[in-house]
């Protein structure tokens, strides 16, 4: 999966934003926070939700399943405004 190419990451100071362009079937802007940033960052390249979820324990001390639902919750956000290339 990867991000759609129709949406662009901007980041203004310490904050991150998902933003369409022309999308139809979202009008709007995604504020993201650290753990929505990084999972968006990861999916500027094609990967999988268990890469997302391996380089995220790798970069924070947390519980696999913790990080797992996590990644899960964002993911499902983003199919849900249709960002994701699956």
């Amino acid at each position: 999966m990867k991000l759609k190419n129709d949406f662009i990451v901007q980041n203004i100071d310490d904050t991150q934003f998902l933003v369409p362009l022309g999308h139809e079937a979202f009008n709007g802007i995604v504020k993201s926070n650290k753990t929505a940033a990084f999972i968006v960052n990861c999916l500027k390249e094609e990967t999988t939700e268990e890469q997302i979820v391996d380089a995220m324990c790798a970069e924070y001390n947390a519980p696999r399943a913790t990080i797992a639902a996590d990644v899960n919750e964002i993911l499902s956000t983003l199919r849900s405004i249709h960002a994701l290339k699956e």
